[in-house]
């Protein structure tokens, strides 16, 4: 029996399923997600090898990548939809992947106008949520479905970068020093190489995703508003708490001007924001939501990496895992007191509590009252680093996980 051929590049079986799942079905497939998290390698490499595998020929895989300086010409729509056509194949399906489509003015024309194609499945990456808004939105509703992908989960990241050698505790201090993107992955803990790279990356999320698209002008502060909420991951946090701080600091901005940089922020996928939901009155409430950081390696890259910072840091993870599983999120309320996560899905809700560790006997009674507090009868976690016998026990019904069997799918 012949050897399986290793393949380049680590494997995103859920991401690949669920392109599998809507394979030949009559839907916009719109890959979003942060720059360099993984969309193109899914679409181009991992999708376009398991078609291969699978009675599909070459021919019938179309490819544009609109990120290169040579795709200038296809920046027209005219000339994409020429390009695309001239080589669509009659009698057969087309599997047609774009790239970074929002380069491309004028882009979602040419998506309508391959979509009514009965022999045309179309795929498109973009790196800024707001190419699912206006136009696009009102040409396609309806008729499209949105995979977010994210870096690495701590699994692939483990499975991609095995080592004999190497236990799950240092494989988890890599993933918080150096973060998920796939492509610090592969430079195996080289810290030189991943600086390099993440500066590379950091420059152009923030010039071409961020600064550039929202014609930020105040670039300064604009930085500014972006340390404080990366310094703060985990942390109810308001438009007029930064703009506060920052007048404290001698930086004059207002809160609707912060309001504006922050949803620049979330738009180009670099941090995400959880909103804050009442448990008793059931309502989503305006103030005091979280942000959460989609890569930590860039967080270190620019703050420094702080080792005290742990529980936070884990917060951020699980938050992420969370949201990999398919769960809505949000920051809960309960009267006065704070439940770090309502996972929510069709099958119902569940409740999170998330924490560094429980031996002290008042940090304990600290993330079990929040929960104890909770009167219906969903289920209710507490993850923690412990990997001493308190983890995956029970305090009144409350689940207590180890986190490192959580992310690794072990619960």
């Amino acid at each position: 029996m012949a050897e399986e051929r290793k393949k380049p590049y680590i494997e995103r079986k859920h991401y690949l399923n669920e392109l599998i799942s809507f394979k030949d079905d009559q839907i916009i497939k719109v890959i979003t997600g942060i720059r360099r998290g993984g969309k193109s390698t899914l679409l181009f490499d991992i999708y376009a090898d398991w078609l291969l595998e699978n009675g599909v020929s070459e021919e019938q895989i179309i490819k544009v990548d609109l990120e290169p300086m040579e795709a200038k010409p296809l920046y027209n729509p005219d000339s994409l939809y020429k390009h695309i056509t001239g080589k669509l194949l009659t009698g057969k399906m087309n599997y047609v992947f774009i790239d970074e489509v929002q380069n491309c003015e004028g882009f979602e024309h040419v998506v309508d106008s391959l979509y009514i194609k009965k022999n045309v499945d179309i795929y498109v990456t973009g790196s800024n949520a707001r190419m699912l808004s206006g136009e696009l939105a009102t040409l396609i509703s309806g008729r499209y479905v949105e995979i977010e992908v994210l870096p690495l989960s701590f699994k692939e990241f483990v499975e991609g970068t095995k080592k004999a050698d190497e236990t799950l505790a240092q494989k988890y201090t890599q993933y918080i020093r150096f973060g998920a993107f796939p492509k610090v992955a592969e430079y195996k803990n080289d810290s030189k190489k991943i600086n390099t790279y993440l500066d590379a990356l950091y420059n152009t999320i923030f010039k071409k995703d961020i600064v550039d698209r929202n014609k930020i002008t105040n670039v300064p502060t604009f930085e500014a508003v972006m340390r404080f909420v990366l310094a703060n991951i985990g942390s109810p946090i308001s438009s007029k708490s930064i703009s506060d701080y920052l007048m404290s600091q001698k930086k004059n901005v207002y809160p609707k001007t912060v309001d504006d940089f922050l949803k620049s922020l979330v738009e180009s996928f670099m941090a995400y924001k959880a909103e804050r939901y009442d448990i008793k009155g059931k309502e989503i409430l305006k103030s005091l939501g979280k942000y959460y950081v989609t890569d930590l390696g860039l967080r270190n890259y620019l703050l420094g990496f702080q080792e005290m910072d742990s529980g936070h840091v884990l917060e951020n993870i699980i938050y992420f895992e969370l949201l990999r599983r398919g769960y809505k999120v949000f920051v809960g309320k309960v009267a006065s007191r704070e439940v770090d996560f309502i996972a929510e899905n069709e099958k119902g809700v569940e409740y999170y509590q998330v924490t560094a560790n429980m031996r002290d006997e008042k940090t304990r009674e600290r993330e079990l009252e929040p929960l104890n507090a909770i009167k219906d009868h969903f289920p209710k976690f507490i993850i923690t680093l412990d990997e001493y016998a308190l983890s995956n026990s029970t305090y009144n019904g409350i689940i207590v996980i180890n986190a490192i069997d959580f992310l690794l799918g072990n619960y």
